[in-house]
C-alpha cells in the first residue's frame, strides 16, 4: 500500500512537472520558403519534430509562407504589424533589404566566445559574401546553392561527342550546342543544343557569364552596381548571340520553371539551372546525365545563391537565444547532411562533407560534390540596397536584349543611369 502510494505520487509529480515544463517553453515561429522545389518542406519538418522532441523546453511552428518573394513579404507585413515571426529563411540577396527596412538584429548578439567564432568562420567564405556586412553577421547560410551545367549523357554519345565530358569554356558549349541542336525534316528544332533560363531571377544565371567574363555587378556595400561595364555588356551578347547567331538556344524568354522538363523531355541537351534541382533531375531523368562547373571564359565563375537564416527584432532575448541554437543544432553536419541528401542544396560548412553520411552519399553520386568545387570560383548574388528595384531594372535590360528590343550595350547602359539614381542615397 505505501509503495502504491509512493509510486501515484511520483506520477503526479511528474505530470505537474510535465505540465510546468509544457507551459514554459519558448515558442518560435519560423517561416520558411516552400517553393523550392525537391522534398524540401518534409524534409525541413522531420528536421524541426526532431529537435522539438530533443528539446521539449522548445516550441517551433514552422509556416511555411510559398515562394522567396512571397516569404520576404509576409515577413515584412508581419513585422509592420507587429508580429514578427522570430526565425525565417529569407533569401541571401535580401539582407540589405531587411538591414534597411530596420527588421533583424545581428547573429553577433547572441554568440560570444572562441567557439561561437570558429562556427561562424566553419562557413564557406563565398556564401558568407551575402551573409555579413559592416563587420557583422545578419545571415547564417542553410539553404544555398550555385548553378551548375547539367548534359544529357545519352544525347552527347548520339552527336558524337564524348558523354563523359562537359563543355569547359563558352567557345566549347556553342561547338558543343551546335552538334546537339537536332532537327526535323521540316526544318523545325527538336532538341536545343543548351538552355539557359530567363524568366523568374534572370539576374542570376546571367550573373554566372558576367564572372566568368571578370565582371562583378555590384560592390560588397550594395550600393554600387557597374552593369554597363563593358565586360558585362560582352557577356550579355554572349547570351543573345546563343539564339540569334549561333543558334543553339531557343529565341526569346526561356521559362525558369518549365527547364527541367524541358530537359527530361529531351527538348534540350543541356541546361544551366540551380544545383537545388539535382535531387529532382536524379529522380526522373529518363537517362544518365553529367553535372559540372559552369563553362569558363577569363576563369570559372558562378554566382552563389538561395536562403539565410535571419533573426527578426521583436522577439524576446529568449526566443532568439533559442532560435541560434536551433540554427546551431540544423546547419551542424549530420542535420545538414541529411537536408543536402534531400534536396541538392550545397552543405554550407566544409565539415558536413567529412560525414560518413556523405562521403557514402558523394561515393554514390559524385555529381554531389560539382557545387561544392565551384564554391572556389563563386561570387556573392546580386545584392543592393532597394534589391528587389534594382534587380527588377536589371532584369528589364536582360529581357529586352534577349527579345532584340535593345541592343545590350543600350540596354545595360539605361539600367544603369537608374540604378544610380536609387542607390546614390546609400552612398
Amino acid at each position: 500500500m505505501l509503495k502504491s502510494t509512493f509510486l501515484k505520487a511520483v506520477a503526479a509529480t511528474a505530470l505537474t512537472f510535465s505540465t510546468w515544463a509544457s507551459a514554459q517553453a519558448v515558442d518560435l515561429q519560423f517561416y520558411f520558403p516552400v517553393a523550392v522545389g525537391g522534398t524540401a518542406a518534409e524534409t525541413i519538418q522531420e528536421l524541426t519534430n526532431e529537435y522539438v522532441a530533443q528539446n521539449p523546453d522548445v516550441n517551433i511552428d514552422a509556416v511555411y509562407a510559398g515562394s522567396y518573394q512571397d516569404t520576404v513579404a509576409k515577413a515584412i507585413t508581419a513585422s509592420r504589424g507587429g508580429n514578427p515571426p522570430q526565425l525565417s529563411v529569407i533569401l541571401s540577396v535580401d539582407m540589405f533589404t531587411l538591414i534597411d527596412e530596420d527588421l533583424i538584429v545581428p547573429f553577433d548578439d547572441y554568440l560570444s566566445g572562441d567557439e561561437d567564432k570558429k562556427w561562424i568562420e566553419g562557413f564557406y567564405p563565398a556564401f558568407m559574401e551575402n551573409s555579413q556586412t559592416g563587420g557583422k553577421t545578419y545571415g547564417i547560410p542553410f539553404q544555398r546553392s550555385t548553378p551548375v551545367l547539367y548534359w544529357n549523357k545519352e544525347a552527347f554519345k548520339e552527336a558524337g561527342l564524348d558523354p563523359d565530358v562537359a563543355p569547359e569554356t563558352w567557345d566549347e558549349m556553342v561547338d558543343f550546342g551546335k552538334k546537339l541542336t537536332k532537327k526535323d525534316a521540316s526544318g523545325n528544332v527538336t532538341q536545343w543544343g543548351v538552355r539557359i533560363p530567363s524568366s523568374g531571377f534572370p539576374y542570376w544565371l546571367f550573373q554566372g557569364l558576367a564572372i566568368q567574363n571578370g565582371a562583378i555587378l555590384a560592390n560588397a556595400d550594395g550600393n554600387k552596381t557597374n552593369f554597363d561595364d563593358p565586360k558585362v555588356v560582352e557577356a550579355l551578347q554572349y547570351l543573345v548571340d546563343l539564339s540569334t547567331k549561333d543558334e543553339v538556344m531557343a529565341p526569346g524568354i526561356i521559362e525558369w520553371g518549365a527547364t527541367p522538363k524541358a530537359f527530361f523531355e529531351g527538348q534540350t541537351a543541356m541546361m544551366w539551372t540551380s544545383t537545388g534541382n539535382l535531387t529532382n533531375v536524379r529522380n526522373n531523368a529518363p537517362f544518365d546525365f553529367g553535372v559540372a562547373m559552369l563553362p569558363a571564359k577569363e576563369t570559372r565563375g558562378a554566382p552563389t545563391g538561395g536562403g539565410n537564416f535571419y533573426l527578426f527584432k521583436g522577439a524576446s532575448d529568449e526566443q532568439s537565444k533559442a532560435a541560434v541554437e536551433f540554427v546551431k543544432w540544423i546547419t551542424a553536419p549530420e542535420q545538414a547532411a541529411k537536408w543536402t541528401i534531400a534536396t541538392g542544396y550545397v552543405a554550407p560548412r566544409a565539415e558536413t562533407w567529412d560525414t560518413e553520411t556523405m562521403k557514402a552519399y558523394t561515393a554514390d553520386f559524385a555529381p554531389a560534390l560539382v557545387a561544392r568545387d565551384q564554391l572556389e570560383f563563386a561570387k556573392a548574388e546580386l545584392s543592393t540596397f532597394q534589391n528587389q528595384r534594382i534587380t527588377g531594372l536589371f532584369n528589364d535590360a536582360l529581357a529586352s536584349a534577349i527579345t532584340g528590343q535593345k541592343d545590350p550595350a543600350t540596354a545595360l547602359k539605361e539600367a544603369q543611369e537608374q540604378a544610380d539614381k536609387i542607390l546614390a542615397e546609400y552612398r
